[in-house]
Formats: C-alpha cells, structure tokens, sequence
C-alpha cells in the first residue's frame, strides 16, 4: 500500500511540473500565405533576431499553422514577416506571453515592399 500510495505521489508531482512548463510561445499563422521567414525585435529598436521559420521542420509556417517559439522572453515586438518571392512586411507592437498563442493576419501587415 505504502508503494502505491508513493506512486501516486510520484506521477502527480511529475504531473505538477508539466503543467507547470506549460507549451511555450505559439505564433499562429492567420494570413492567407505561408511565412518562410519571422524575425523578432523588440519594439522601435530594428534589431531582428533569428529567423525562427526554421525552427519548424519545414522551415516555412503554413496558413493556420502555429509555431513554437524559442528564444523570446514574454514583451512586445515588432515582427518582420517574409514571404516566398522576397515579400516582406511588418507587423508592429505584438504582445508575447508566456506559454501563450499570439496570431498575424493579414490585417495586421503593414508596410509591405510588393
């Protein structure tokens, strides 16, 4: 009885801890095209990080599709988006929570160069 009842203690700590580190940062690809590049900078400071499309086995992130982001402390940024075909636009001031999903659309695109 005395195993059992470590036993369960066991799982439900192990269970405890999982939940704890939750899923991480998401992005969800709402546009109508498929993202093969997303970089993050904080706010204003045009300073972009990895391009984290390549963060997925694929290295492109397809409509409707969410990707986990690493790397990316919980803030607001601004986005870089790019696009088959050298497509690039912008998408300003998204909130990033932990363990959270953020999405783009389309409507949040701004300053596109095609």
């Amino acid at each position: 009885m005395g195993r059992i009842l470590g036993l369960v203690a066991l799982l439900l700590a192990s269970t405890g801890e999982l939940a704890a580190q939750g899923k991480g940062i998401r992005l969800w690809n709402l546009t109508t095209s498929t993202v093969s590049e997303f970089q993050l900078s904080p706010v204003g400071k045009n300073d972009w990080g990895p391009n984290l499309t390549l963060n997925d086995k694929d290295k492109e992130v397809d409509h409707d599709e969410r990707l986990r982001i690493t790397g990316v402390e919980p803030g607001r940024y601004d986005a870089k988006v790019g696009y088959r075909g050298s497509k690039h636009c912008f998408v300003r001031g998204i909130e990033i929570k932990a363990d959270a999903v953020f999405s783009i659309a389309d409507k949040d695109l701004k300053d596109c160069n095609k």
